[in-house]
């Protein structure tokens, strides 16, 4: 870094302990030993030296700061030491704004989805600490505001899905600022201000945000309606337009959600498949995707079981945390499928790899989530991560 540019970080650093150190209501002023700094100690030449010297100076001049010098040494120019004497002053000649600036513009402008998103009180208190969420600061209050006005439009239009650039040109006219504001999303819709193990696309999908329209895949035997139309189901899958399946008959013994596109045309082909009926997740489920879902669910009988088969993961847990609340919803228990270390084989289990405490931590608490705590205890006590790919397909008998 440049000794011009090394002064003014020494500034910006002097100012941000300024700032607490009001926040804290301490009013004396922030001073810094020069002695102290490697910025300063660094410096070599006469060049140096005086640039260093210059900006300093300059930030005197504006009031924002006090220099003692050594005056009784070298030619009287050494600094010996920093205060602030203005915190405004110091941020006018450092051309940024206080805090409590950057705070009172954020907060108005998240103030109309404060209520309806609660996780942004928590944003807004980690932002009034000094703390970056996300690697962003108050500055991104924009972004934020932006993305809260997109997840509220697609949870009020539940029942559809929308391909991802075509909603964002229509609600910013630019197409691709919903990708942009990924991270946002992900944060309102989860309710979590750390991040989770969401992948881009599986943000998108929990909001009904597809990069292109996606049928619903499923493979049975029996009749789905379709819109006003009546089709068979043929063998092994058919893909359906979700957002037009109004009901299904089957004569299916039991009912098999997939998480994974490829474990799904293997569960398909594998012995038994033509008593289940298996539906394809999308991975994480949209909200349209739960909607047909749950219709289904009204139209099978309600002594057939239903399971979910997912990866034993925290997005596995999370997607299966989403179906059974809403297969709670339409009066059924959804039960985990070779989700539990005791539901494998050993071989499986020693093919696993081992979570760390704070993903096994999450993992268990979205199991719980899902009303699986039988699941949660066996992972306390065999931790693994598997994803069902690596299993052979196996369908309920």
């Amino acid at each position: 870094m440049s000794a011009a540019g090394s002064a003014d970080a020494l500034l910006a650093r002097l100012l941000r302990r300024a700032e607490s150190a009001r926040r804290r209501g301490d009013n004396r002023s922030v001073a810094i030993n020069m002695a102290r700094i490697d910025e300063y100690i660094a410096l070599r030449t006469l060049a140096e030296f005086e640039t260093f010297h210059a900006r300093i100076g300059l930030a005197e001049r504006a009031g924002a700061v006090r220099v003692q010098r050594d005056v009784h040494g070298g030619d009287g120019t050494k600094l010996l030491r920093l205060s602030v004497c203005d915190v405004a002053a110091l941020a006018r000649h450092l051309g940024v704004s206080l805090l409590d600036e950057r705070m009172d513009a954020a907060e108005s402008r998240l103030d109309p989805w404060r209520a309806r998103f609660p996780v942004l009180e928590e944003v807004l208190a980690a932002w009034r600490s000094n703390r970056k969420l996300r690697g962003a600061g108050p500055e991104a209050a924009l972004d934020l505001a932006d993305a809260a006005g997109a997840v509220a439009a697609r949870l009020d239009d539940v029942g559809a899905e929308r391909v991802l650039r075509r909603e964002s040109a229509r609600l910013f006219g630019d197409s691709k600022r919903l990708e942009k504001l990924t991270r946002w999303l992900e944060l309102l819709v989860t309710g979590e201000v750390a991040t989770s193990d969401l992948c881009d696309v599986e943000v998108w999908a929990m909001l009904g945000l597809r990069r292109e329209p996606q049928p619903l895949l499923l493979a049975g035997t029996g009749s789905a309606t379709v819109g006003e139309a009546v089709l068979p189901l043929p063998r092994p899958f058919i893909g359906l337009p979700v957002e037009q399946l109004r009901a299904l008959a089957t004569d299916a013994r039991c009912l098999v959600s997939i998480e994974n596109l490829a474990s799904f045309h293997d569960a398909t082909h594998a012995a038994g498949a033509q008593h289940a009926l298996l539906l394809y997740t999308g991975g994480m489920p949209s909200p349209a995707w739960r909607a047909a879902y749950a219709r289904i669910l009204a139209c099978l009988a309600p002594e057939l079981p239903i399971y979910h088969w997912g990866d034993i993961d925290e997005g596995g847990f999370r997607i299966a945390a989403k179906l059974s609340e809403t297969a709670t919803g339409a009066g059924r228990q959804l039960q985990p499928w070779r989700m539990s270390p005791d539901a494998l084989a050993e071989a499986a289990c020693a093919a696993a790899t081992i979570p760390s405490s704070a993903q096994l931590a999450r993992t268990c608490a979205w199991a719980c989530r899902a009303g699986w705590a039988e699941v949660a205890s066996a992972l306390q006590a065999r931790p693994l991560r598997l994803e069902q790919e690596q299993l052979e397909p196996l369908l309920p008998a």
